[in-house]
């Protein structure tokens, strides 16, 4: 039997990482028609792989096309010709979208909030024109134990995302099928497989304290190698009886 490759070899590990969150949270379903959100950067496109792999299989059959949102107003161009042929020579077909945003309009939410919820809304927007019924973002698990730190640290709240979360005002589910592979994987496979490198120029990138989270994340790694596999056990074994009960605030 030959030996396999080192890309092989990482494409399985992240495969199987993948399976066990479309299992362990449910996340496929006969007949699902899914809008793969793409960036441009290297969790997207793996994300479109893998989907784009999972629709050739007979159970469960679903359905995905890819959209790339491009604000106007935000200095952060793809090249959607590039992202176009990367999505259809994987048999996916794509939409380019443009919209924009003014940030002086609600300065309650950071610029980054804005930017980002814009997105959301366009995609939301495509998908019911579509048809689909389930939207994939390509959040991995760093992003989760980011976030799980900043609300921490910053809101006072032991939340994060969630890999599976059905939308109030649109009939429409989000997932995040890369909520159990590491972003270094992901990082790996980008250069092995040669994924198209995309220029980031976001004007409000270091408002965010996100890249102080993710040294943070690294540093408890090395106080335990298994520092984000037990972060990520905690959020669902949470024992109640050993924390402070919840204190109505007083008017």
């Amino acid at each position: 039997m030959p030996k396999l490759s080192t890309e092989q070899l990482l494409r399985r590990k992240i495969q199987r990482r993948f399976n066990k969150a479309v299992v362990d949270y449910s996340m496929l379903a006969d007949g699902d028609k899914i809008l793969v959100a793409v960036s441009g950067g290297k969790d997207s496109l793996a994300l479109l792989e893998l989907l784009a792999a999972q629709s050739r299989i007979f159970k469960p059959r679903i359905s995905i096309v890819a959209a790339h949102i491009r604000l106007r107003n935000i200095e952060y161009l793809s090249d959607a010709a590039v992202l176009d042929e990367f999505c259809r020579s994987r048999g996916v077909d794509f939409h380019l979208i443009e919209s924009e945003f003014d940030a002086s309009t609600d300065k309650r939410k950071s610029p980054c909030f804005l930017c980002s919820w814009n997105r959301r809304k366009a995609l939301f927007t495509l998908a019911q024109e579509l048809g689909c019924n389930k939207l994939a973002l390509g959040h991995n698990m760093d992003d989760f134990l980011e976030t799980l730190l900043m609300n921490i640290t910053f809101q006072g709240a032991f939340s994060a995302m969630a890999p599976v979360m059905g939308m109030k005002k649109f009939p429409l589910t989000v997932i995040r099928p890369l909520c159990l592979v590491n972003e270094e994987d992901i990082e790996s496979l980008s250069q092995l497989a040669e994924y198209p490198r995309q220029v980031k120029r976001c004007p409000y990138e270091r408002e965010s304290n996100r890249e102080e989270m993710r040294q943070l994340l690294k540093h408890l790694e090395t106080l335990n190698p298994e520092a984000r596999y037990n972060l990520w056990g905690s959020m669902s074994n949470i024992q109640h009886e050993l924390l402070p009960p919840h204190v109505e605030k007083k008017q």
